[in-house]
C-alpha cells in the first residue's frame, strides 16, 4: 500500500492540551509531536505518559493554570471531561485562542489517510490494538490512535508512513460523528454513557449517524451476535432499501447467516484459537489473549482489515502478534502462587466477559478473586444491579467506593447497590471503603493457585503491585 503524506493542520502547529496525560489526548499529542508540531499541555499529576511526551519534545505542566498557555499557542485541545471553569480553557476563550475538541483534532489528523474506525460500547481498545499491531507486523506502517498503551507508556498512538490510519472511535459523547472512515466497525450497541444517552433509541440514532459518515463505497463491519448490533444492522438495511444509499454491510458472528462466520473458539488458558469461514474458506489462527470475547474482537479486526484490502491469509496469523494492552486483562505478576491481573472492565457486559475469560485461565482448583471499583455515579445508578450479578461469577469479591471521575455524587447512589445485588445473586462479596486496606485484605483471602483480578476504570489499577507486595511478604 502506498505511503501518504500526513501534515499538521495550521491551527495545530503549537497546540496546548488540557489533560494531556489522558489516553485519547496523549495519543493525539504524540502524533502531532511526531509530525513536528510544538506540543504543550497540562495534567493534574505527573505520569509515565507525560514523561514519554516530554521525550518527544513536548512541554508538559503539572497542574492547571492560565499561565501554562504560551503566548504563541495556536489552539487549545480539550475533551468532554474538561469543565468550562478550567483555568486554561477560560484563559483560551478570554484570549480568543481557538478551542478544538479532541475528536475534531483527531479527525484533522486523519485527513489524507484511509481510516479504519472501531466503535462499540465494549472492546474498542482491544480491537483497534489488535488491528494496529497486525498491520504494523506486516510492514504496512499504519498510523493509529488507541485508548490504551500497547506495551509501554506513550505507545497508544503512532504516526506511520503508510496510507492506513486505525482509530478508536468514541461513541460516549457522539464525537465519533466527526470522522469519515473508509471502513468502520460496530462491535456492539448497548445503553451506556448515561449522562449523554437517555435510551437505546438514542444509541441507535447515534450509531446510524456514525454509519452515514462512511466515505462513498465504504464498508461497515457489524457484530451479528449482539442484539443491539443486530437491531442496528436491520435499521441500516431498511434505510438503504428506502433510499438506495448506505455502506456495504459485512456481519461477523457465530450464526449461519454471518458473512464472516465464527465456527469455533478453543481456549488454551491465557490464549485461544479461532476458526472462521471467510469467502467460502476456513481459516484458523491463534489469539494471544484469553477468552471468547477477545477472540471475537480478533475476528472483527480481521474483517476490518480484509475490507481495507489486506489479504486474510497474511492478516489472520499477524493478529497473534497482539499480546495485550494495558488494563485489558494485563498480567501484573505472581507471588506466593497467586497470579494478579488488571482489567479496565466497568460495564456489566465487560465484567462478565473478563470473568469468564479468567475463569478458564484459573484452571481446576484455582479461585477467582475480584477487587472491583465502580466507575461513575450515573453508571452505578443505572447498572449497579447488573454489576452485582456479574460479580457472582467470581468466587469472592471486594467492592470499593465509587470512583467519581468527572461526576458529582448522586444522593442515594453508593456501591451498596452493587454489593446488595451481588449478595442477592449468591455471591461472596464484601464492601471495603478504605482503598489502602485492600491489599492486606486480598492477601489474607488468597491461596496458592488463585487468580486475583483488579477491575474498574478508575485508580483500582494501582492496587495490583501492592497486592503482590503483600502476598510476597
Amino acid at each position: 500500500m502506498a505511503a501518504t503524506a500526513l501534515t499538521i493542520p495550521p491551527a495545530m502547529e503549537r497546540p496546548h492540551f488540557v489533560g494531556i496525560g489522558g489516553a485519547g489526548m496523549s495519543g493525539i499529542a504524540k502524533i502531532l509531536a511526531r509530525r513536528g508540531a510544538r506540543v504543550a499541555g497540562s495534567d493534574a499529576r505527573d505520569s509515565a505518559t507525560a514523561a514519554a511526551l516530554r521525550a518527544l519534545g513536548a512541554s508538559v505542566h503539572v497542574g492547571h493554570a492560565a499561565a501554562n498557555l504560551a503566548a504563541d499557542t495556536t489552539c487549545v485541545v480539550v475533551s468532554s471531561a474538561i469543565r468550562e471553569d478550567n483555568p486554561e480553557l477560560a484563559a483560551a476563550r478570554e484570549r480568543g485562542i481557538e478551542v478544538i475538541h479532541r475528536s475534531a483534532a483527531l479527525a484533522a489528523l486523519m485527513e489524507g489517510a484511509r481510516t479504519i474506525a472501531i466503535a462499540g460500547t465494549h472492546g474498542k481498545t482491544t480491537t483497534t490494538s489488535m488491528l494496529a499491531v497486525a498491520l504494523r507486523s506486516l510492514g504496512l506502517e499504519p498510523s493509529y490512535a488507541i485508548g490504551g498503551d500497547l506495551d509501554v507508556p506513550g505507545s497508544n498512538a503512532e504516526h506511520g508512513t503508510g496510507d492506513l490510519f486505525v482509530a478508536e472511535a468514541d461513541e460516549s459523547d457522539r464525537s465519533f460523528h466527526r470522522y469519515t472512515p473508509e471502513v468502520a466497525v460496530v462491535l456492539n450497541a448497548e445503553l451506556d454513557h448515561h449522562a449523554n444517552y437517555a435510551s437505546m433509541e438514542e444509541i441507535y440514532e447515534s450509531f446510524e449517524t456514525f454509519a452515514a459518515t462512511l466515505r462513498p463505497g465504504g464498508t461497515l463491519i457489524v457484530n451479528a451476535d449482539q442484539s443491539g448490533a443486530r437491531e442496528l444492522t436491520g435499521r441500516l438495511r431498511r434505510r438503504a432499501a428506502a433510499t438506495g444509499r448506505g455502506p456495504a454491510l459485512v456481519t461477523y458472528g457465530t450464526g449461519p447467516d454471518a458473512d464472516v462466520r465464527i465456527l469455533r473458539v478453543v481456549s488454551h488458558g491465557l490464549t485461544s484459537e479461532v476458526t472462521v469461514r471467510l469467502d467460502g474458506a476456513e481459516l484458523t489462527f491463534p489469539v494471544s489473549v484469553p477468552g471468547r470475547h477477545y477472540a471475537h474482537n480478533a475476528v472483527a479486526a480481521l474483517a476490518a482489515g480484509v475490507a481495507a484490502g489486506v489479504p486474510a491469509d497474511g492478516l489472520a496469523p499477524a493478529l497473534a502478534r497482539y499480546t495485550g494492552v494495558a488494563r485489558r486483562l494485563e498480567p501484573k505478576g505472581e507471588a506466593d502462587g497467586v497470579r494478579v491481573l488488571d482489567s479496565y472492565a466497568h460495564h456489566p457486559t465487560e465484567m462478565t466477559a473478563d470473568l469468564e475469560a479468567v475463569r478458564d485461565a484459573a484452571g481446576d482448583g484455582g479461585r477467582v478473586l475480584v477487587v472491583f471499583q465502580p466507575h461513575l455515579f450515573s453508571r452505578t445508578r443505572e447498572l449497579g444491579i447488573e454489576m452485582g450479578r456479574a460479580l457472582a461469577l467470581a468466587d469472592a469479591s471486594v467492592v470499593l467506593d465509587i470512583y467519581p471521575a468527572r461526576e458529582d455524587p448522586i444522593p442515594g447512589v453508593t456501591s451498596e447497590l452493587i454489593t446488595d445485588a451481588a449478595r442477592a445473586a449468591g455471591a461472596d462479596v464484601r464492601a471495603e471503603h478504605s482503598k489502602a486496606a485492600v491489599p492486606g485484605v486480598v492477601a489474607g483471602m488468597a491461596k496458592p493457585g488463585d487468580l486475583v483480578l483488579t477491575m474498574g476504570a478508575g485508580d483500582v489499577t494501582e492496587l495490583g503491585p501492592e497486592i503482590l507486595a503483600h502476598l510476597a511478604n
